[in-house]
C-alpha cells in the first residue's frame, strides 16, 4: 500500500505537486495521466526518494509472509528498495555496458546465478524481438526503444512488489507497445504487485489500468475506477474539453 499525506513540491513559484491525500492499494495497476507539466514525473521521483518534498510524507507498506515493512518518507528507510523496481529514464541504466553485462551485474548484486539470470530473461524474448541481446552493442548505442526495453526489464528483473514506470510506451513501436501491455498485466496477475505507470498514451493506459488518476498542475482532479475500461469515456471527454 502507498499512502500520500499532504505532499507538496514547489519549484520557485510553480506548484509541481499538491496532493492532500491519496491511497494506492496493493495489486492496483494505477495509470497516472495528465498533460505536460501535470506533475507525474515529480510525484514518481518523490515516491522513489529521488526528489525531496517540501511538505508531507509518503508511507510505503509491503506485506510479505505475514510481515509488514513500512517506510515513512522513503528517505528514512532502506527496506523498501529491495521490494521496488523502477524505470524513469536512461539515467537508471549503466549505459557503458552491453545488455548482457548489465543483467549479469544485476544478478551479481542480487546474489543470482548467471543461469537464473538467463532464465529470467527468457520470458522477455518476445518483447526484445531479437534486437537487444546478442547485438554486441553498448546500451548507449542501442535505439531509444531498445534502451527503454532494457530499463523496463531491469525494473521487473527482481520481481518487485512495487513497479514504477514513467512513460513506458515511449519510443516503442506498436507491436512492442502491445506486448508490453501483456507483460505488465501478466506480471500483476502472477505476483500481485502494485504497478504505477504514467503515460501520454491514453488508450494503452486505460487498457491495462485498474484505476486511473488524473493530475493537472500537480493536483489530483479525478481518481477513477477502471473496471473493463470504464474510465475511458470520462477521460476522453475531459481531454477534449481541455483541448
Amino acid at each position: 500500500m502507498i499512502r500520500i499525506d499532504s505532499l507538496e513540491k514547489r519549484f520557485g513559484e510553480t506548484i509541481a505537486c499538491d496532493i492532500p491525500s491519496l491511497t494506492i492499494n496493493d495489486g492496483d495497476i494505477l495509470g497516472l495521466v495528465g498533460n505536460n507539466g501535470a506533475g507525474k514525473t515529480t510525484l514518481f521521483r518523490m515516491l522513489l526518494d529521488l526528489l525531496k518534498p517540501d511538505e508531507g510524507k509518503v508511507v510505503l507498506q509491503f506485506s510479505s509472509s505475514g510481515e509488514d515493512t513500512v517506510a515513512i518518507n522513503p528517505a528514512e528507510s532502506e527496506a523498501w528498495k529491495d521490494k521496488t523496481g523502477a524505470y524513469i529514464d536512461d539515467s537508471f541504466l549503466i549505459d557503458f555496458l552491453t545488455p548482457e553485462e548489465y543483467f549479469a551485474f544485476l544478478g551479481k548484486i542480487s546474489n543470482i546465478t548467471q543461469e537464473e539470470v538467463d532464465e529470467r530473461l527468457k520470458q522477455y524474448e518476445r518483447f526484445t524481438s531479437g534486437e537487444v541481446f546478442g547485438q554486441k552493442k553498448l546500451i548507449r548505442n542501442l535505439s531509444a526503444g531498445n534502451r527503454q526495453k532494457v530499463g523496463i526489464i531491469a525494473a521487473l528483473f527482481n520481481r518487485p512488489q512495487l513497479v514504477i514506470l514513467d512513460e513506458p510506451f515511449n519510443f516503442l513501436d506498436p507491436s512492442s507497445q502491445n506486448i508490453l501491455k501483456h507483460v505488465l498485466t501478466n506480471y500483476n496477475r502472477e505476483t500481485g504487485a502494485t504497478i504505477l505507470i504514467s503515460s501520454h498514451n491514453l488508450q494503452h493506459t486505460v487498457d491495462i489500468s485498474t484505476r486511473i488518476t488524473l493530475l493537472e498542475k500537480g493536483c489530483v482532479v479525478k481518481d477513477l475506477p477502471n473496471t473493463d475500461g470504464s474510465a475511458r469515456t470520462e477521460l476522453e471527454n475531459y481531454f477534449e474539453t481541455e483541448g
